[in-house]
C-alpha cells in the first residue's frame, strides 16, 4: 500500500523526469508547470511529515520554500531574476546550515569537511571566475561560501550520528548548483538538466523526509 508521503515522493521523482523530457524537448510551458510541480511536491512532502512540530523541521521547511521560490526565479532567462533566484537559493542554504546547527555536530569532522569544502569551494569559483560579469563574481562567491558551510554541517551531523542521508543530499545539492552554474555561465545545454535536476529533487526529497527522523529521536 502505497501512503500518502510515498505518492508525493513519487509525484516529484515523475515530474522531475517529465522535466528532463520538456528540457530536451524545448517545450516551455511543460517546464514551467512541471518545475513548480515537482518543487510543490517537497515542499508538500515536508508538510506532511509535520514539519513545523520542531525548531529543526521548521528551518527545513523555510528552506525548502526558499528553494520553492528560487525554482520559479530561475525559469527565467533575464539576468535580474537569475539573481534574485540565486538570493533565495543561499538563503535556502543559510536556513538549512542553521538547521543543521542545531543537531549533535562531531566538531573534528566539522573542521575536516570545512577545510575539503573550502578547497572544493575555491576550485569551483576559479573555474567559472572567467565567465561571470563583474556583477556575478561577488553573488557567486556569497552562494558557494553558504554552500561550503551548509555541507561541512552536514557532513558533521552525519559524522556525529553515523547516518549519512543528510550528507549526501547537502552535497547533491551542492553539485546540482554546479549544473545550475554551468548552464547559466559556461555551456548552456539540456545535458546539464540531465544530472543537475535529479540530484537537486531528491536531495530536497532526503531534506524534506529529514524532519520526521528528527522528530522521531526527540520523542
Amino acid at each position: 500500500m502505497v501512503t500518502a508521503t510515498g505518492s508525493t515522493i513519487v509525484i516529484c521523482l515523475a515530474a522531475c523526469a517529465v522535466l528532463i523530457v520538456c528540457e530536451y524537448r524545448g517545450w516551455k510551458r511543460g517546464k514551467v508547470l512541471l518545475k513548480i510541480l515537482a518543487s510543490t511536491a517537497f515542499l508538500a512532502l515536508a508538510l506532511q511529515l509535520d514539519a513545523t512540530a520542531s525548531v529543526y523541521g521548521q528551518l527545513i521547511l523555510v528552506g525548502l520554500g526558499l528553494g520553492w521560490v528560487g525554482d520559479v526565479l530561475l525559469l527565467s532567462q533575464k539576468s535580474r531574476l537569475f539573481l534574485l533566484g540565486l538570493a533565495s537559493f543561499l538563503l535556502a542554504h543559510v536556513a538549512y546550515a542553521m538547521a543543521f546547527a542545531s543537531l549533535p555536530i562531531a566538531s573534528t569532522a566539522l573542521a575536516v569537511a570545512f577545510a575539503v569544502m573550502s578547497c572544493l569551494g575555491i576550485a569551483v569559483i576559479a573555474w567559472l571566475w572567467s565567465y561571470l560579469k563583474a556583477f556575478h563574481r561577488a553573488a557567486v562567491m556569497a552562494y558557494v561560501t553558504a554552500i561550503i558551510a551548509m555541507c561541512a554541517l552536514a557532513i558533521a551531523i552525519s559524522a556525529a550520528s553515523g547516518t549519512w542521508q543528510l550528507a549526501a543530499a547537502a552535497v547533491m545539492f551542492a553539485i546540482s548548483g554546479i549544473a545550475v552554474a554551468r548552464n547559466r555561465f559556461v555551456a548552456p545545454g539540456a545535458s546539464n538538466k540531465l544530472w543537475g535536476l535529479p540530484l537537486y529533487y531528491v536531495a530536497q526529497i532526503i531534506l524534506a523526509s529529514s524532519v520526521s527522523g528528527v522528530q522521531a529521536s526527540a520523542g
